[in-house]
């Protein structure tokens, strides 16, 4: 008998596509030159040491190559991206005030409803910029601060200007160079020291503009002994072009402070998605990243964690969801720069219809970082035979004593388990489905509940035809 093949339907993003008419008070002309990052900065009323850091970064992103190393990026080309589209309102305090289609759009993502429910603030930006803030008032009063970027250059900068883009210096990578040049939006957190922030806050990203990039920076500082969990989402609607997101996240973790950062990144499959996001962690912090990955036609995606204080710790637990015509290359980098410092490493991975998903991962451990300890866990499943996972580790050890430990596990569903749960009455498609969610639920207990919902949405599978 002719073995059938398993069929996977994509997941429903109906609520996720979405979209409203292009409406904005200004767009820019496509491509990058030096008057549209100059309009930029005048339209944003920037000082001048900004507009000189666009300006430097635009040379410094004119003269570096693309990456070569990972997935192909022959579709993006930057002179028909738009970089900033302004909406058509200012940032507003209230929600009643942000204009209804706009409104309507974060309505249908749940935003108003996990602000009042779960939330101690919110920013949700729109396009290339930020139309709602809010923050409540008990952190106010304990000194927090919680805006979005263009208020804090206004009113802190001498703090913006001591931290923006030295921990992802331009010169990194040809996106980093371009993000310097052409940010927009995103969010500035200061906890101050001693302040346990025990309910998180939340920026949500939406791009709604054809063709256009989206380039928020989020800077996040948190002094001694304090804590915070900052959740982060992102979505956009599909469209028959290309769109570009090319954000920069920036988290200083100071002595015995700690950080959960958050993230469901959930764009559409005509999205390039080449984010970079970095900590720096002091002696005796923590940082944990918990990042999900859907949706898009590339990413490029790998969160940094430099321990560089004694006793410094990085955890990271990653899920990603590879569909037809999609690279999903993700994963993450820890140095290890200082003694007795920790990090742990739990990637999964779910590829279907010739999706690929790839963990790419980079473990240093510094010669004076003895005593350090390094835990990595990498899974994939793959949904049928069209699919591809690759498991590319790279660690670079220069110290003696240490532990290192590294697993990687890359398999299909099997056709034994299956057959054994039919047997109990279950039928093949939930058993497929409950086989998905278990290899899911680790990812998924460690998000907050809105977000769980939302991710295990993401990956709720029907499935069809039978395996012979």
């Amino acid at each position: 008998m002719e073995k059938k093949k398993t069929v996977v339907k994509d997941i429903d993003r109906s609520i996720y596509d979405w979209k409203n008419e292009d409406k904005y008070s200004y767009k820019s002309e496509k491509g990058l030159s030096k008057e549209i990052i100059l309009d930029i900065s005048r339209k944003k009323k920037e000082p001048k040491w900004m507009t000189d850091f666009r300006l430097k970064s635009l040379e410094i992103y004119n003269v570096m190559d693309l990456p070569t190393w990972g997935p192909s990026l022959d579709d993006l080309d930057m002179n028909h991206i738009v970089t900033y589209v302004k909406p058509e309102t200012e940032m507003k305090g209230s929600w009643s005030e942000v204009p209804d289609e706009i409104k309507n759009t974060f309505d249908k993502l749940g935003i108003p409803k996990a602000e009042h429910e779960y939330l101690a603030g919110v920013g949700a930006q729109y396009d290339s910029e930020v139309v709602y803030h809010s923050i409540k008032e008990e952190l106010v009063k304990q000194g927090v601060i919680y805006t979005d970027m263009e208020t804090a250059i206004r009113d802190y900068e001498d703090i913006v200007k001591n931290y923006f883009m030295k921990l992802v210096p331009p010169n990194d990578h040809k996106f980093v160079a371009l993000h310097g040049a052409v940010w927009s939006g995103g969010s500035f957190v200061y906890v101050p020291e001693g302040v346990h922030v025990d309910i998180p806050l939340q920026s949500y990203f939406r791009s709604n503009s054809p063709g256009a990039g989206q380039f928020e920076h989020t800077l996040i500082i948190v002094e001694k002994g304090a804590k915070l969990h900052f959740i982060e989402g992102c979505s956009a609607p599909k469209y028959n072009v290309t769109n570009l997101h090319a954000g920069c996240v920036e988290l200083y973790v100071k002595e015995d402070a700690s950080l959960r950062y958050s993230t469901i990144e959930n764009w559409s499959r005509n999205m390039m998605n080449l984010n970079t996001k970095r900590a720096s962690v002091e002696k005796n912090g923590t940082i944990e990243w918990i990042s999900g990955s859907f949706g898009s036609k590339v990413s490029m995606l790998y969160p940094m964690s430099i321990l560089k204080g004694e006793g410094a710790r990085s955890e990271f637990i990653g899920i990603s969801f590879a569909g037809k015509g999609q690279t999903l290359d993700t994963g993450t980098k820890v140095v290890h720069a200082a003694p007795y410092t920790s990090s742990t490493i739990s990637t999964k991975s779910i590829s279907k219809d010739g999706g690929a998903a790839v963990y790419r991962g980079s473990v240093k451990v510094a010669a004076n970082a003895h005593h350090s300890k390094s835990t990595i866990s990498c899974e994939s499943l793959m949904l049928d035979d069209l699919s591809r996972s690759d498991t590319i580790p790279a660690l670079d050890i220069m110290s003696d004593q240490v532990e290192i430990g590294h697993e990687a596990k890359i398999g299909r569903i099997s056709d034994e388990v299956i057959f054994y749960l039919m047997t109990r009455g279950i039928s093949e498609e939930e058993a497929k489905a409950m086989i998905v969610r278990g290899f899911a639920e680790p990812i998924a207990k460690e998000l907050p509940l809105e977000y769980a919902v939302e991710m295990n949405n993401l990956i709720k599978l029907e499935l069809e035809g039978s395996i012979g």
